[in-house]
């Protein structure tokens, strides 16, 4: 659990100097976006490497409401070196309004860091979600896998978003379930 906090505090400390809420040039939030239907269980199809979740597998992000109208984000991986289960919880804020989907998130106080969904399926099933600048990016899925052609859809959309997608990872899910 301290390497887990030590990890994340490290990796955080730019971010805590920064407050870095930002964009990337050329992304865009989605509009017209309904947190209760984005709530829940989320698998990590795809993401740009971050000392943060290096050499994690099986990597979730559960959203749900806080008792005080901010969203609690409970990150979860397992470390492939530890052999264990390694997770942090946070919380997220919109930046301006509830139907554009930039959130500030914050692992460490008061200080946070941008959580945008640029891309999201009607129907909440897949999103396409990016940090402050574009060395971070995730695809995030409802499901452990997505099918080739829709993950080439997903590649094509990231890549011209500014995203390196040859330099992704696409972790594992090949561990049980852990409440």
């Amino acid at each position: 659990m301290i390497k887990t906090i030590l990890r994340y505090f490290v990796v955080s400390l730019p971010l805590l100097l920064l407050g870095c809420t930002g964009i990337p040039d050329k992304v865009q939030p989605v509009t017209g976006f309904d947190l209760d239907r984005y709530l829940g269980k989320w698998y990590e199809v795809a993401r740009l490497d971050h000392s943060f979740e290096r050499g994690l597998d099986n990597v979730t992000a559960t959203y749900s409401m806080n008792d005080d109208g901010s969203v609690k984000v409970l990150n979860r991986g397992w470390d492939t070196k530890d052999q264990e289960w390694s997770e942090a919880e946070g919380k997220a804020k919109f930046v301006s309004s509830t139907d554009i989907a930039h959130l500030k998130v914050s692992f460490f106080g008061p200080f946070y860091g941008s959580y945008v969904v640029y891309y999201l399926e009607p129907d909440y099933s897949a999103a396409l979600v990016s940090g402050y600048n574009s060395d971070y990016f995730w695809i995030l899925s409802r499901t452990p896998t997505i099918q080739e052609a829709t993950l080439d859809q997903y590649l094509k959309v990231a890549s011209e978003a500014g995203f390196d997608t040859s330099a992704l990872i696409f972790p594992k899910h090949d561990k049980p379930e852990q409440n």
